[in-house]
């Protein structure tokens, strides 16, 4: 498996992220028109948070809370578990499933650069397979026995 950096070169570079005091629903719109399942909430550059679609359901829908008049610092998970670009994504794989999280901020000499979800890190592991097969293939057709 690769690593963080790895993941992220194959995504848009977009930081998509809302500021803490930014309602609710302004977070929903950017899931919606990014076709993406969280924002990272960063305030004057620094990350504070990150919110889910899970999130906004849970905290903010079930209770019955207007979306609109809602602001985002409510309902967010503050002080993200982050990772960096060198980290291995078998590590954050593991961490993953261990602590239940499907998104991870990634952090690279104190800023924010991406965020990697558990779609990301799939995506890797078929990319790895699909590579092996080939290889595989290869040795089998050019270089195996009677080959």
């Amino acid at each position: 498996m690769s690593t963080v950096r790895s993941a992220l070169a194959q995504k848009s570079s977009a930081l998509i992220h809302v500021r803490s005091g930014d309602m609710v629903v302004e977070a929903l719109c950017q899931m919606r028109e990014n076709r993406v399942r969280s924002v990272l909430v960063i305030d004057d550059d620094v990350l504070v948070g990150i919110v889910t679609q899970g999130d906004c359901a849970i905290k903010v829908l079930l209770p019955g809370l207007d979306a609109k008049q809602t602001p985002v610092g409510q309902v967010m998970t503050g002080n993200p578990v982050t990772v960096k670009p060198d980290d291995r994504l078998e590590g954050c794989m593991a961490m993953m499933a261990a602590r239940g999280f499907r998104h991870l901020p990634v952090m690279d000499a104190g800023k924010v650069v991406g965020v990697i979800s558990i779609g990301d890190v799939v995506k890797d592991i078929i990319r790895d397979l699909e590579h092996n097969v080939g290889d595989l293939m290869g040795y089998i057709m050019r270089d195996g026995p009677g080959g």
